[in-house]
């Protein structure tokens, strides 16, 4: 394998990694600012200023659990440009994130500049649809689809914030699916996949990212033809590592194109240091 890249999201627009340390990290999201739990950031935070309108307190032990403290007034939900010309209603949501992943930006850049109108683009795991909503209004035809009937509902909602009527958007297992599109002969230009560590089905499906990522992401290059582009995967399980993913990646797609490996990160603007939050692979065809 090649170096390890890093995809960095830099501070600017309505979001900011504003300051990290001592297992936390200091955030804005519009105009509001929040401390979250970070247990990368082992070093000391830059400054002593850390007020911020919510903080979510978390559980005992890294895989979840935990609730927000919100002492002043942040609506249950509001709107920032998490892309250049794409809001979405940011929220807090009891999974301790602020309902997309401002991370993703360096992903959604390439999604943006690398589809072109009339492209079929499938996001699976979609969560909020930022995503599918970039690959929209770069005039794609989206295939949104997530196990969650209330994710589905919310990306639903932010492409109506933005006129976008032009997805399709999916209740169903994910695995269940590209299967199905793979029977299908189906053909899409690029492909984004962001798998939970563990996940559930609308029919009582079980996901485990371990046993189940490696036959998802060869059906995936499945749905690959001459003329594809791209697919990407990304996951927050950060105690896999970014060669795993990269050997896997590398398996699935052979010497079709070229891939990337390594992790996502978000440059904090207090100092410049980059925090890493997400691991990731992606194969894109030689031009």
């Amino acid at each position: 394998m090649s170096q390890l890249k890093t995809w960095v999201t830099e501070p600017g627009g309505d979001f900011a990694l504003l300051d990290s340390g001592h297992g936390r990290k200091l955030e804005r999201y519009g105009r509001y600012r929040f401390i979250r739990p970070e247990p990368q950031a082992m070093w000391a935070p830059a400054g002593a200023d850390w007020r911020a309108d919510g903080e979510f307190i978390g559980g005992s032990d890294e895989e979840g659990g935990g609730r927000w403290h919100i002492p002043g007034e942040v609506p249950a939900s509001w709107v920032v440009e998490a892309f250049p010309g794409v809001d979405i209603h940011a929220a807090c949501t009891p999974f301790r994130h602020l309902a997309y992943f401002p991370d993703m930006m360096p992903h959604w850049r390439m999604i943006a500049d690398t589809l072109r109108p009339g492209d079929e683009f499938l996001n699976l795991f979609g969560y909020t649809g930022v995503a599918s909503l970039v690959a929209a209004k770069a005039g794609a035809r989206v295939t949104h689809v997530d196990a969650s009937k209330k994710a589905v509902e919310a990306a639903r909602a932010n492409a109506a914030l933005n006129g976008v009527e032009s997805v399709r958007w999916i209740v169903e297992d994910a695995r269940k699916f590209v299967a199905r599109e793979v029977r299908r002969g189906r053909v899409y230009a690029g492909i984004l996949l962001d798998p939970p560590k563990f996940g559930r089905g609308p029919a009582g499906e079980t996901w485990e990212l371990t046993r189940d990522l490696a036959p998802l992401l060869s059906d995936c290059a499945a749905l690959l033809g001459a003329e594809s582009r791209f697919m990407v995967l990304t996951t927050y399980a950060l105690r896999l590592s970014a060669h795993a993913l990269d050997a896997l990646m590398r398996q699935v797609m052979g010497a079709r194109g070229e891939v990337e490996s390594g992790e996502l990160g978000v440059r904090e603007g207090a100092r410049g240091l980059v925090l890493g939050t997400a691991l990731s692979a992606a194969w894109r065809k030689i031009a």
